[in-house]
């Protein structure tokens, strides 16, 4: 059974920072590439970051300078570091994994991790 399951969220005031982590089971993790997206409430869930299964990343133009996404394919982990927040950046953040074997698509999500930028 896949599951991803992230934490990290929390209250934290606008300029401050706050690391999300993901850890996934029931995956071949080091296969698959790995992305934060996020969800404001009344709007479509939109792509904050990506690290592929190389190591390459990409990010949204909105996070661009103030997140970095890590991966630990030893823990199963990919982690968000999100610096310089900004009330704009409140929403529920999810994980999710994809990876394309054999012509299909496999993907994954999490439940999500409310973060909440105050001003």
């Amino acid at each position: 059974q896949v599951q991803l399951v992230e934490s990290g969220g929390g209250l934290v005031q606008a300029g401050g920072s706050l690391r999300l982590s993901c850890s996934a089971s029931g995956i071949i993790f080091s296969i698959y590439d790995m992305a934060w997206y996020r969800q404001a409430p009344g709007k479509q869930r939109k792509f904050v970051a990506r690290i592929t299964r190389t190591g390459t990343t990409n990010y949204a133009d909105s996070v661009k300078g103030r997140f970095t996404i890590s991966r630990d394919n030893a823990k199963n982990t990919v982690d968000l570091q999100m610096n310089s927040l900004k009330p704009e950046d409140t929403a529920v953040y999810y994980c999710n994994a994809e990876v394309l074997l054999a012509l299909n698509w496999h993907n994954y999500w999490g439940q999500g991790t409310q973060v909440t930028v105050s001003s």
